[in-house]
């Protein structure tokens, strides 16, 4: 019996229109069509258009942080620093410590220890 394991680093990635690897983005060629979504958007009810991929943290965190327990929850935002273009802002929960995560390239610094501890003397 084969047992069925889902980590985020099997998920097949695809290539952004902006040329970096996503776990979310899905695009479908094959005989002429031209499907193109980010399912983590589509998941969490959220508008994808191509021009996001090129400023979207999330193949930033998945390329940083690959834990299990980290779920991402993208809203799309025109914030002022970005002179109301759209954005993808991503807040971060972490399901095996039960707490919001305020750096997701990190994560929550309880899931993976460091297996030593690094002592600095002067």
């Amino acid at each position: 019996m084969i047992q069925a394991v889902a980590y985020r680093s099997i998920i097949h990635s695809m290539k952004t229109p902006a040329g970096i690897e996503c776990p979310y983005f899905y695009g479908d060629y094959y005989r002429g069509r031209n499907t193109e979504e980010c399912r983590l958007l589509k998941a969490n009810g959220q508008r994808w258009t191509r021009d996001l991929c090129s400023t979207c943290p999330v193949p930033g965190i998945n390329r940083a942080n690959a834990c299990e327990f980290l779920r991402l929850t993208p809203t799309v935002e025109r914030p002022l620093s970005a002179l109301f273009q759209r954005r993808v802002q991503i807040s971060a929960y972490c399901e095996k410590t039960k707490r919001d995560v305020t750096e997701p390239h990190i994560g929550c610094g309880e899931c993976h220890a460091l297996p030593f501890k690094i002592d600095l003397k002067p």
